[in-house]
């Protein structure tokens, strides 16, 4: 009789096991829909870091430069995600008819204005990364030789959609 008891305890791990608990719904294509990524306080600690490695690791592969951080471009980056979500576009313009370098000298960045990224998704930072670097335009950007900062910023909806944005400077 035990040894039935323990049987009806492994058959019923065994058919635990065999559900998924979290379905992945797929779309009219068959393939799987997104998922929201809600970015947490721990996140955001983590992922201007990991942004910031993984373009130098790209920049590195294709010999350029490392890019170093620069609090000026960081705030103009986020000035325009926040931007961006008030607006509901991804554009490179504000809401004030502002342009990547009116953003930049508005912060008082000194250098010269290289490029800007923007996205609006509810991916991961480096799944937008891996589309930035699937365009050449966006591409050129992040692994331009005479690029020499980044600013990396977001905005996050409640509803999940994030707006990146990422301006290069030298």
């Amino acid at each position: 009789m035990r040894a039935l008891s323990v049987f009806a305890v492994c058959a019923s791990f065994a058919l635990a096991a065999c559900g998924t608990g979290n379905k992945i719904r797929l779309g009219s294509d068959g393939r799987p829909l997104p998922q929201v990524y809600k970015i947490s306080s721990t996140e955001e600690a983590k992922i201007p870091f990991r942004m910031l490695d993984s373009v130098n690791a790209l920049r590195s592969a294709k010999g350029a430069g490392p890019l170093q951080y620069n609090a000026q471009l960081n705030a103009a980056a986020a000035t325009h995600s926040n931007d961006m979500s008030v607006q509901n576009r991804p554009w490179h313009f504000g809401s004030d008819g502002s342009s990547p370098l009116d953003r930049v000298q508005r912060v008082g960045y000194t250098g010269h204005l290289v490029g800007e990224n923007i996205s609006e998704t509810f991916e991961t930072e480096l799944e937008t990364l891996a589309d930035w670097m699937a365009q050449p335009d966006t591409r050129d950007v992040i692994l331009d030789p005479k690029a020499t900062q980044l600013g990396f910023a977001w905005h996050q909806e409640p509803s999940g959609k994030i707006w990146w944005t990422l301006v290069t400077g030298a």
